[in-house]
């Protein structure tokens, strides 16, 4: 039976390795992206791949999305939030309109989707939430953003509600914490773990697909992969 999923920020980097994984396992899709031309580099039945525009930070815009995708597939099984942005706030450096991007983005987005979509996702009995987290929601180290950090600790908070608000409909939410991806979105970033040590978007798109093939009974609210030993993750 078709399995359909949401998938946000799909256009490029792990987006776009969760959205190839996920075709070749069967999935059908439906991708939110600001530019919707992106979705040109999936070469697929076009019977399995919906796209939307969705903008992170315009409400609207998750509400047409998640209509969109129920209209045309009539059922939602899984939703990827998976957009997200990195900026560096701490008490030195960044400004408030940062926090302001990375609360709007990385919180406020995620939230907005997965309320549209619970209802949804209870409906078909095994629905999936997942949060692609990083392990800067498990603890701050030294050079990090902390404004990032912020929102992925609240990120990780919401994976949790999420648990509680579907269990006993079927829905089952994990945040994944992966240690530095080698994408754009860490760029040269001073600090940041060596190119050579990152992890490749195809390790974690493994890890999201290995989360929704696994059935009700088997519940996973934090899969951790780092690339560095650390004492306390």
């Amino acid at each position: 039976m078709d399995r359909v999923a949401m998938v946000s920020g799909a256009g490029r980097g792990l987006g776009a390795a969760i959205t190839d994984k996920l075709l070749s396992d069967g999935w059908t899709l439906s991708l939110g992206l600001r530019d919707v031309a992106q979705a040109e580099q999936f070469k697929v039945n076009p019977d399995r791949l919906l796209v939307s525009h969705f903008d992170a930070t315009d409400p609207a815009s998750a509400e047409t999305w998640v209509q969109a995708t129920i209209d045309h597939f009539g059922k939602l099984n899984a939703l990827v939030n998976n957009a997200g942005i990195l900026r560096m706030v701490d008490f030195d450096q960044g400004s408030e309109e940062d926090l302001d991007d990375l609360w709007a983005i990385n919180v406020k987005a995620p939230y907005r989707l997965i309320r549209l979509a619970l209802p949804h996702l209870k409906a078909c009995g095994r629905g999936r939430v997942i949060n692609i987290a990083s392990t800067d929601a498990k603890r701050y180290r030294d050079g990090t953003s902390i404004g990032y950090s912020m929102t992925k600790h609240a990120l990780l908070a919401m994976t949790q509600a999420v648990r509680h608000a579907g269990w006993d409909d079927g829905v089952r939410a994990t945040a994944i914490c992966p240690g530095a991806i080698d994408t754009e979105l860490l760029a040269d970033l001073p600090g940041v773990t060596p190119k050579a040590d990152r992890l490749t978007p195809e390790t974690v798109a493994d890890m999201v697909a290995f989360i929704l093939a696994l059935p009700n009974q088997a519940s996973v609210p934090e899969l951790i992969a780092n690339t560095r030993l650390e004492t306390v993750i």
